[in-house]
């Protein structure tokens, strides 16, 4: 946008984009709720980028529960992290309770918000909204009910990807749309971390490598290890180092693939294990949060998932990045010749040569 049409119809986008808060541009401080899980706060990402655009000046902070608050950090748009210790909330320590609700409460009304939006749309999250205060929130609405808790409402609309659902929230209670973005920069210290595993397990950054991420938060999601061992062997034998990854409570259920010879990586840090997807030439996985992280991280995934039809977590923008089984079978029943057709095309795409690479 160049000229004094293009500098007039910016003036006037931020004009509205003020209006619509009932503040200066300068003076807009927004928040944002998504409390959890990973692949649903990284479909926010889109939608905070929207709300960047349109107040450029703003201070921009999010509420997440604090096991997820690390993610935030590759959330360049948001100023600052309200992280919610829902462990503590659950324990049977009414004091305890009583200090971080306390704590929370102050911390969501002190800042004065000109602007709440709920993502999330839960009754906890529109109770928060409306606690802060802001003139202006708005929600993402499940129950009618629920409305009361703000100004501006939508009902969720489960037939579009989640991502793009968010940005129909922002584009119905008043913000333009715009050219859609999903950028997640890996922090420094991660890609370093990453870096480091690396050596510490005999990888080589520079020759191509395969992470797989063999389990999800629900077994009917799953794609058997068995398979994925498969898998593995196939492009161990091509030349490619291959490493598969995990949390913490995974470290027993990969013992197959440590028998196997292949590097687990089970129990580092969300951005640790974000580094080791940035510096893998391919990442392979269900449906779940990992996998979403490497999409926002522009890194070529495979994604395999079952029940397609009724599946809202497809690759973001990339829906050909999923091998699918039929509408009516679980993920198990996809056949390992499907994924290995559908990760050697991948690597087409990418130009890697695994047959290049030392044995």
């Amino acid at each position: 946008m160049s000229g004094p049409a293009g500098l007039e119809r910016s003036m006037a986008t931020r004009t509205a984009n003020s209006s619509v808060i009932g503040t200066t541009e300068a003076n807009a401080n927004v928040l944002l709720l998504r409390l959890k899980s990973i692949g649903d706060i990284l479909f926010t990402l889109p939608a905070v980028h929207r709300v960047r655009e349109a107040f450029p000046q703003a201070r921009i902070s999010f509420l997440v529960s604090g096991e997820y608050a690390p993610l935030l950090e590759g959330f360049r748009d948001v100023d600052h992290v309200i992280a919610l210790d829902r462990a503590r909330l659950r324990q049977r320590n009414p004091v305890a309770i009583a200090r971080e609700m306390v704590a929370l409460l102050r911390r969501l009304r002190r800042p004065r918000f000109s602007l709440a939006v709920d993502f999330q749309g839960y009754g906890e999250t529109s109770l928060l909204t409306w606690w802060t205060g802001a003139p202006q929130r708005w929600g993402s609405v499940y129950r009618p009910s629920r409305r009361w808790a703000y100004t501006r409402a939508a009902t969720r609309n489960d037939h579009i990807h989640i991502a793009d659902w968010n940005l129909s929230l922002l584009h119905q209670c008043g913000l333009e749309p715009r050219p859609n973005r999903n950028e997640f920069h890996l922090p420094t210290h991660a890609r370093q971390a990453a870096l480091e595993y690396f050596a510490a397990c005999g990888c080589d950054p520079a020759r191509p490598t395969l992470l797989i991420q063999p389990f999800t938060s629900s077994p009917i999601k799953n794609w058997p290890l068995e398979k994925y061992l498969v898998l593995a062997k196939h492009w161990r034998a091509a030349g490619m180092q291959v490493i598969f990854s995990g949390g913490p409570a995974d470290h027993a259920s990969l013992g197959p693939a440590r028998q196997g010879g292949f590097v687990t990586s089970a129990g580092l840090s969300l951005l640790a294990t974000a580094g080791l997807m940035e510096l893998s030439s391919l990442v392979v996985g269900g449906v779940t949060g990992l996998l979403h992280l490497a999409v926002a991280m522009q890194k070529r995934v495979v994604m395999l998932i079952g029940y397609p039809a009724c599946e809202p977590g497809f690759p973001y923008q990339h829906h050909d990045w999923a091998v699918t089984a039929g509408d009516s079978s679980p993920a198990a029943s996809i056949s390992v010749e499907s994924v290995i057709g559908a990760t050697a095309q991948a690597l087409v795409e990418l130009g890697v040569s695994p047959s290049a690479a030392p044995s």
